[in-house]
């Protein structure tokens, strides 16, 4: 019985989220978003005439990692704000009340809501994603080497942020979770970038404030690994010194022990969730 409420939930939760206005303002901004990405491609020869194979590799290569934060930021824009309503907002209303006055767990419920908010923000960076490497292909040649992974870290970054969202929006009001998602989310990306550039300059204590920050929260960390993912190896073994510290190139690939940590992370988190919301009252 638990896992069909599992999987009714995660259908309704699927259905719920097409019909608000926030999918709506993610498409508009999407495909804004990839008509910018492909005039900007298209004039890159036209901007920076006379460069190598290697250096416009390494253009595209930025750009395109610029463009995929660009993506990112809007996947975690989309998954904050709906998974603040998706708890705390049938609560303020009561739809709540009427579904767990019957026999159903409430992990059960918050699980199904979780899964579906998870198979909907993966599949927004999967077809955004494959239709931005599409433009990168047609208008420069470049082909990102390693997709399939890059990809599946930014899902991975935005399943991080929607169980922070779950979280939050068991205790505070659904504007409030998402805009505290959102900021956190900011926040751990310029305390990464601040501590690439004190690895760059061999500060250990700059250079800590973005190791503490990707494990507290792990969306820098993962978004780390997808630039990784998305840019030719060779081009920072050709350009190394001159772009150490830089916020859209990633000199490593993430370690083993930091997407178990990672995945750790999301069953603490929502584990959090559930037992806040076992003891909310509704």
């Amino acid at each position: 019985m638990t896992a069909r409420t599992v999987l009714i939930v995660t259908a309704l939760t699927l259905q719920e989220a097409t019909r608000r206005r926030v999918l709506r303002s993610l498409a508009v901004l999407t495909v804004v978003l990839l008509s910018l990405s492909a005039w900007g491609f298209s004039r890159i020869d036209a901007t920076f005439g006379g460069l190598t194979s290697g250096e416009s590799r390494l253009v595209a290569a930025m750009v395109l990692n610029l463009v995929m934060f660009g993506l990112s930021l809007i996947a975690a824009l989309g998954t904050a704000f709906l998974a603040g309503p998706t708890l705390a907002g049938e609560t303020e209303s009561g739809t709540a009340l009427a579904i767990l006055a019957r026999p159903v767990h409430r992990f059960a419920v918050l699980l199904g809501k979780w899964l579906g908010l998870v198979i909907f923000a993966s599949g927004f960076v999967v077809v955004a994603g494959v239709a931005q490497f599409v433009i990168v292909q047609v208008t420069t040649g470049y082909w990102p080497p390693r997709p399939v992974v890059g990809l599946a870290l930014l899902a991975a970054q935005a399943v991080v942020l929607l169980t922070l969202g779950l979280l939050l929006s068991t205790v505070i009001s659904p504007m409030a979770s998402g805009i505290v998602a959102v900021g956190l989310f900011g926040s751990t990306w310029i305390a990464g970038v601040v501590g690439a550039f004190g690895a760059a300059l061999d500060n250990d204590g700059v250079a800590r404030i973005g190791t503490v920050s990707r494990m507290l929260l792990p969306t820098d960390g993962l978004w780390r690994g997808a630039m990784n993912s998305f840019q030719d190896p060779t081009l920072l073994v050709q350009f190394n010194e001159a772009f150490q510290g830089h916020p859209f190139l990633s000199t490593a690939a993430p370690t083993t022990t930091y997407l178990a940590w990672a995945g750790l992370w999301v069953v603490l988190v929502l584990g959090l969730a559930g037992a806040a919301f076992h003891r909310r009252d509704l």
